[in-house]
Parts: structure tokens; C-alpha cells; sequence
């Protein structure tokens, strides 16, 4: 994980976990290749977390899995 990159050019998708009345909310831009960068939707100013893309790959199925039991 890293948080030194700048995405300019990404699209930004908000987690379907996240309310809508501008709370706790996370996006994350799925449209790159080895990375996932994840940010706070309330403050976009501030640089994204970044993850290798198999790294947020575990990371979602580890939650999904978890969510059905």
C-alpha cells in the first residue's frame, strides 16, 4: 500500500456499502491495471491509498465472503 500517486484521468466509483447522505464514504477506480487507488469521497483533495490490484482483489472476496456467512 502506498499513498504517493496522483490519478487525475480516473473514474471514480463509490462503494455500494457507502450512505448516502455524505457520511462515511469510500471510491475506488477500478479502471486500471495493477493498482486499485481508494479514497475518502469527502475529501478528495487528499492522495488515495494505494494497492496492488491482486492485493484489493483478496481483500474484496475476503468481504464478500464474510458479508454471506
Amino acid at each position: 500500500m502506498s499513498n504517493t500517486r496522483d490519478f487525475p484521468n480516473a473514474t471514480w466509483v463509490k462503494s455500494s456499502y457507502s450512505a448516502g447522505n455524505g457520511g462515511q464514504c469510500v471510491e475506488f477506480a477500478p479502471d486500471l491495471t495493477a493498482v486499485v487507488p481508494v479514497r475518502d469521497s469527502k475529501d478528495t483533495t487528499r492522495p488515495p491509498l494505494i494497492f496492488q490490484a491482486s492485493a484489493w482483489s483478496a481483500f474484496i472476496t475476503s468481504v464478500k465472503r464474510t458479508a454471506l456467512t
